[in-house]
């Protein structure tokens, strides 16, 4: 359900690989079957169903060397898209991002996104909780090593099981989103402050007993907001780990006064998801 729009990959790109149906139907099991390409596989996870709202899963499998993009690419990619409207019973899907990599995008800048694999959660709300359900799933994606190559994948999947045998690792999943959070919170990591610097430069200023593997990504309010990944800046103060970017990628003749930002500030143990109006 991602409505982000693509950016070009700066490295070439190759054919689209198409991954059909299922042959047969929606399946009792808790997972659907794998759907290959030549670099990576992807398949369907079902929670236990037990009320209206159900926790599910898209799993994502990449052969070594290859990554696939977050739902914001960085200086390059395409956002993997969703697309569930041919679902039976299922009024409404959330998809749910674990905190992302950042990595070398061969062209001199960087991208944001998953290597190996990740289990992107689903929250799923059925229209009636007691009546059969079952998820299909249309998904767009790329994975990248030295090329970029789209792929086209359906997956189909009925949520049947009292008590999932997917329930431990679509928890352990969950656990990897970033956690709501505040400017100014009492935690030994958070965000202290966000100024403007100017017209064009936004600092932030993070509060973290260790800097390293701290990074931090900005979103716009809008999908059409193309911010650039904020970069460390030196600190003079004990403690802070300072960011600052540009205000470039705004759409044209939007003024950034008051826009609502989302930042993610990633350590190598933990996530957070802060919610900023632009000063």
């Amino acid at each position: 359900m991602s409505a982000l729009v693509p950016r070009l990959p700066a490295t070439l790109l190759a054919a689209v690989v198409l991954l059909s149906w299922p042959c047969a139907g929606a399946r009792a099991q808790d997972s659907s079957p794998w759907q290959r390409d030549g670099h990576s596989a992807i398949r369907l996870l079902a929670g236990s169903r037990s009320g209206p709202v159900m926790l599910g899963g898209i799993a994502i499998q990449l052969q070594p060397g290859w990554k696939t993009y977050w739902r914001t690419p960085g200086d390059s990619g395409v956002p993997p898209r969703f697309d569930f409207s041919k679902s039976d019973n299922v009024e409404a899907v959330t998809v749910l991002w674990p905190a992302p990599t950042k990595f070398d995008d061969g062209a001199g800048g960087h991208s944001l996104g998953y290597h190996d694999q990740v289990v992107l959660p689903l929250r799923i709300v059925a229209k009636s909780a007691d009546k059969p359900m079952t998820l299909r799933a249309d998904i767009s994606y790329a994975v990248c090593e030295k090329i970029c190559i789209p792929v086209e994948a359906k997956a189909e999947l009925a949520f049947t099981s009292v008590a999932s045998t997917e329930d431990a690792s679509l928890s352990a999943a969950l656990d990897t989103v970033p956690k709501p959070a505040n400017v100014g919170d009492a935690t030994p990591l958070t965000i202290r402050s966000v100024k403007r610097d100017g017209k064009k430069d936004v600092i932030v200023d993070v509060a973290a007993a260790d800097p390293r593997g701290i990074h931090l990504y900005v979103e716009g309010p809008t999908p059409d907001w193309a911010l650039p990944i904020p970069e460390a800046r030196d600190s003079d103060t004990p403690g802070i780990k300072r960011f600052a970017f540009e205000l470039d990628g705004v759409p044209p003749g939007v003024k950034p006064d008051g826009a609502a930002l989302k930042f993610t500030l990633v350590a190598p143990d933990k996530a957070y998801e802060f919610n900023v109006n632009l000063p």
